[in-house]
């Protein structure tokens, strides 16, 4: 192994987890934290409702928000997995799948 290989890092992206009611989902990259948090604020506020997110696997996922909601969002640094894009018309299955 020559001195350039010891010295590549490994690529690492932001995971970010959202826990509705100790139900973790890991959103898939792209998708904006800020704005999902307003649409969690906006849905207790209007007494409930739907708020859909993309999750790892590039899935579609809805959760009904309510004012009994528990909610934790939260954010890592993880190892970069190119299949996570947030296109959710190309779906793959993974460790996730067991959340």
């Amino acid at each position: 192994m020559d001195e350039k290989d010891e010295t590549k890092e490994t690529p690492t992206m932001v995971r970010t987890q959202v826990a509705v009611n100790e139900v973790g989902f890991f959103l898939a990259q792209g998708q904006d934290v800020a704005d999902l948090k307003r649409r969690i604020e906006s849905a207790v506020q209007a007494g409930g409702r739907l708020v859909d997110f993309l999750v790892v696997g590039n899935r579609s996922v809805s959760v009904l928000i309510s004012a009994s909601s528990h909610v934790v969002i939260s954010v890592e640094t993880v190892e970069f997995d190119t299949r996570d894009f947030g296109d959710d018309s190309v779906q793959f299955s993974g460790a996730f799948d067991m959340l």
